[in-house]
């Protein structure tokens, strides 16, 4: 573990579990929110580059403020913490707190900070937390946020999300800083939905930009999926406000337009008929094929869905796909 404990500045003590782009981001949010934080980084590599100001694996090119204590050691990370940031990718949360959980102090909040459905299970990522850590509290950071952004302290609104109303107060108080404004929401299911379905509607944004499908086609997907995220959100008890707001409606409309996006970059990729091996992880991609099953599972309309997981499946192309969409029975535009 690097050096630094002796400036820790007033405020609680985070430990952030992941020192990838957005881990790193956070971590350097949480220091400039006032707060003690501790990087727990799988790679000593990873945990050498940030003690030496910097993670060029995942954020070439942007200097990190001196401060954050970055370690190998989960244990060491989370001694004494007063919260946690799990930052883990969705499909890796169940075996990382499976690691963490006889060192994560009892009762003390775990934020999830991925966005994503267990594959395997089709469990939301409050439900893993909740079998595992049945005695932390749960909540979610979440809402339209590039790690970059972040990093470099630029202004970014985002929600922190738990079923119990104050502690989602608190959080949002406590995270928040100069150019980090948090708002608070009680709607955790809500949250999670937006965050997670939102990835693979970017993947069909990032696909129809590769295919040259033209910019109508790009905004009618993004608005007719946006119904299906609502549809699969009133099935989980999703509030249509949560849905219409940072998390939701916010968050579809700057991963589906931009190449920043993971998702709408493996989406690009894939519409250009481009390799996809090697690309950076794109959570839409697992999350594609549960969000498919839940939909047909519980008879939800969700033709986007299921055609992105028949595409990344590589059932249909992206244009045959498209086609199957344009030839659907009409119906109202309103009917949800």
């Amino acid at each position: 573990m690097t050096g630094g404990e002796d400036r820790a500045p007033s405020g609680w003590r985070v430990a952030v579990l992941g020192g990838g782009a957005w881990g790193t981001a956070l971590a350097l949010a949480m220091l400039r929110a006032g707060h003690f934080v501790r990087l727990y980084a799988r790679d000593p590599e990873t945990v050498a580059a940030i003690d030496h100001g910097e993670n060029p694996r995942y954020l070439p090119g942007i200097a990190i403020e001196p401060g954050i204590v970055a370690t190998s050691d989960i244990r060491a990370a989370l001694d004494g913490a007063d919260c946690v940031l799990a930052v883990a990718p969705a499909q890796a949360l169940r075996s990382m707190l499976a690691a963490a959980k006889d060192h994560v102090p009892k009762s003390i909040p775990l934020v999830l900070c991925a966005k994503g459905i267990e594959r395997d299970t089709g469990a939301l990522l409050s439900t893993i937390v909740e079998n595992i850590l049945p005695e932390n509290p749960v909540a979610a950071l979440s809402g339209p946020s590039f790690a970059t952004d972040v990093a470099r302290g630029l202004p970014t609104a985002v929600v922190v999300a738990a079923r119990d109303a104050d502690l989602a107060a608190d959080l949002a108080a406590r995270f928040s800083a100069e150019n980090l404004r948090c708002y608070s929401s009680d709607d955790l299911v809500g949250v999670e939905i937006g965050g997670a379905l939102k990835n693979v509607f970017a993947i069909a944004a990032g696909a129809v930009t590769g295919a040259k499908l033209g910019a109508s086609a790009q905004a009618a997907m993004v608005t007719r999926g946006f119904v299906e995220l609502r549809r699969i959100g009133a099935a989980f008890g999703a509030r249509p406000e949560t849905l219409m707001g940072l998390s939701g409606l916010g968050d579809l409309l700057l991963t589906c337009s931009s190449a920043q996006s993971r998702n709408f970059a493996y989406g690009l990729a894939l519409g250009q008929g481009k390799p996809l091996a090697g690309l950076p992880l794109a959570e839409g991609v697992p999350t594609a094929a549960i969000a498919a099953r839940i939909a047909i599972e519980r008879q939800i309309d969700a033709p986007i869905i299921t055609a992105i997981a028949a595409i990344l499946e590589g059932t249909v192309t992206v244009r045959q796909a498209v086609s199957a969409l344009m030839t659907r029975p009409l119906k109202t535009e309103t009917d949800l």
